[in-house]
């Protein structure tokens, strides 16, 4: 039995480390869910924060983790049960070191994004995850999220670029396993468990982090395509044309361009006429190479294969990034519309245009609404979220909402692809993860939450419902 963080707990807390419980630590940005907070806290330390834990644990109180507060899933919000300790860990943003040689800087959890970014940019090299949070998303949450971004097609997702941790686990202790090692073949990989737990099997104080070399040569373009099918092929030639070169490849529909018209009318967009759909293409090459001239060579094949109609390659670092603007003001273009319903989901490539032909019909059945489909085709993730139709709000949809969640996450179980791509289980989706996950998986899954966490404090109610 779990009980609330209350005065006795805070008197046995090290001092100097709590935080006035402003709504800002119990806030979510979908606005879903308005959680709870008996107490915050925010250690300055790995050794305050492993104090804090053992104190919790002595009294049996429930810790939920906050780090940027950008998550999606709501694992960052406990909504009901006793009012819990949040561990804020914005104190924390130490760069311990940077390797360049090596390719690895060591980063504690309340760093942001950007600025470990802007660190590694410091040091001659970079780190390549990157999101549209990034000014508020902390490498603590990215990396227990496994969060993913635009760059997974080359770099791989949060878990490929850490080498190893330090975490304060649930009984207080800290476990030392910042190593800055590629090879390390000595037992049970705990990083990777702790990564994409959400804070339910501890605390991530600090990562070694992967840095890569910064391309000598880059290129963005957007290209017209007539459907995802198009769009999938152009993947696969572009693959062949400039292997390893592929930094980034994002189908965005024809949707997305009217809402930005909606949202941001003063946004500038390389179409006259909107096209359905479109994707955008970004390439790091090596010295010697051209990227202009292997995005120019591109759309000539494109074209010649009946893939490409029309398209746009920047010709400076500012067109670029008007490119890419347009792509990250997406998701905030569809916050100015109200969804009715948002999906994170994956799919193996080869379904991707089945699913995309085969919801939208179903959908078309359901009522009158309009649908978002875009996101990072080149591994696989879609964002495939639905809009009241015109003059509507999505409160007309209410009733209605979860069964078109369930059916749309059923049609992509069925085809081999998750619910959850890159936002994680959080709370949101503790549900989906007990109806269609593995039951074996499943299993264990509790077999190790008990063993690491018998008392259940660590963020209780997120992943395993």
């Amino acid at each position: 039995m779990l009980i609330p963080a209350d005065k006795t707990l805070a008197a046995a807390l090290p001092a100097g480390v709590l935080r006035d419980p402003s709504p800002v630590y119990t806030e979510e940005p979908r606005g879903r869910y308005h959680g709870q907070a008996g107490l915050v806290a925010a250690p300055r330390d790995t050794q305050e924060c492993a104090a804090i834990i053992r104190a919790c644990a002595a009294a049996r109180v429930p810790v939920v983790p906050r780090g940027g507060g950008t998550g999606l899933v709501g694992g960052q919000v406990i909504t009901d049960g006793p009012a819990p300790l949040i561990l804020s860990m914005e104190r924390m943003t130490a760069i311990r070191g940077t390797f360049a040689e090596e390719g690895v800087m060591i980063a504690e959890s309340g760093v942001t994004l950007q600025a470990a970014r802007q660190a590694a940019a410091g040091a001659g090299r970079q780190f390549p995850l990157s999101l549209a949070s990034q000014g508020s998303a902390q490498i603590g949450g990215v990396l227990s999220t496994n969060a993913g971004g635009v760059n997974v097609l080359r770099y791989g997702n949060a878990r490929a670029l850490c080498l190893g941790l330090e975490a304060v686990l649930p009984d207080g202790s800290v476990m030392h396993d910042l190593k800055r090692l590629r090879k390390d073949n000595t037992g049970y990989d705990l990083r990777d468990l702790l990564i994409g737990a959400e804070g339910t099997l501890g605390i991530i104080t600090a990562a070694s982090l992967v840095l890569a070399p910064v391309p000598a040569e880059t290129g963005v373009a957007m290209l017209v395509v007539d459907s995802p099918a198009a769009a999938l092929s152009l993947l696969s030639l572009a693959q062949a044309r400039m292997a390893g070169g592929v930094t980034a490849f994002e189908l965005i529909s024809g949707q997305s361009l009217h809402f930005l018209d909606a949202a941001f009318p003063d946004m500038r967009q390389p179409f006259d006429t909107r096209p359905d759909w479109l994707v955008l293409i970004e390439v790091g090459l090596p010295a010697g190479l051209s990227a202009d001239a292997a995005l120019e060579g591109l759309f000539t094949a494109g074209a010649e294969a009946g893939l490409v109609h029309d398209g746009v390659i920047a010709q400076s670092g500012q067109q670029g990034a008007d490119l890419w603007a347009l792509r990250e003001h997406i998701p905030l273009a569809n916050r100015h519309v109200g969804a009715i319903a948002s999906h994170d989901i994956s799919l193996p490539l080869s379904e991707v245009a089945r699913f995309i032909d085969d919801a939208g019909a179903w959908l078309a059945g359901q009522g009158d609404m309009r649908v978002n489909c875009f996101g990072h085709l080149g591994d696989g993730n879609l964002h495939y979220n639905l809009f009241p139709a015109a003059g509507r709000t999505r409160d007309d949809y209410e009733t209605i909402r979860r069964d078109l969640s369930r059916r749309l996450h059923e049609m992509v179980v069925a085809r081999g692809g998750s619910f959850s791509a890159e936002h994680g289980v959080g709370r949101l989706k503790a549900a989906d993860l007990a109806r269609w996950g593995d039951p074996a998986r499943l299993a264990a899954m509790r077999a190790i939450k008990g063993a690491l966490d018998p008392l259940g404090i660590m963020n209780p109610g997120a992943v395993l419902a």
